[in-house]
Order: C-alpha cells, then structure tokens, then sequence
C-alpha cells in the first residue's frame, strides 16, 4: 500500500523537476525571454548611437564641404587655421576647459 503511494508521488516530482528545469530555461537561459529583452534593449541603444554618429557625420561633411571645392569659406579656413595653430585673434574671448582623456 506504501509503496503503490510512493511510486506516483515520486513519479510527479521527478516529471515537476524536468518539467521545471525546461521552464527555468525557457526563461532565463541563453535563448530565454529575458535574453530576447535584453537585446532588444541593446538593440535600441546601438541604433540610437548610430543615429547620433550619422548625425555627427552630416555636420563633419557639411563643414568639409566649406572647406572643399572651388571657393573656400574664410570663417571656417580662419578658424581652422587658428585652432591648429594654437592661436587666437586680440578680440576673441577664451574660454578654457579642462580636456578629458578621451579627447584631443
């Protein structure tokens, strides 16, 4: 009598591990739900920086552009030269910040 309770009880709780390890995986393991999210959100933040460096890539053409072609802008090639050279006009105002260790 023992036995024919045991033998079932047992039975379930072997097919409720399985079970629940299966479950365990399908939600967090390497192709779970969780990691779906996570990519999506990673996904999301790749296109946003990529948005961005289009974005800063557009400025970079349209300035080069000035700079390019038969008639040169003054402004751009007067700023440039003064930025490169290390100098400024008697009229300008300077304003220095601290460079971070990113940057040149």
């Amino acid at each position: 009598m023992i036995r024919s309770l045991i033998l079932p009880v047992m039975l379930y709780c072997v097919a409720g591990t399985v079970a629940s390890y299966f479950v365990w995986h399908g939600v967090n393991g390497q192709r779970g739900l969780k990691t779906g999210e996570e990519y999506e959100q990673k996904l999301a933040q790749l296109r946003q920086e990529r948005d961005l460096l289009k974005f800063q890539r557009m400025q970079w053409e349209a300035r080069i552009a000035l700079i390019k072609g038969e008639k040169i802008d003054a402004d751009v090639l007067e700023e440039e030269a003064r930025k490169r050279l290390g100098r400024v006009h008697k009229n300008d105002v300077v304003i220095l910040l601290p460079q971070e260790s990113g940057q040149q």
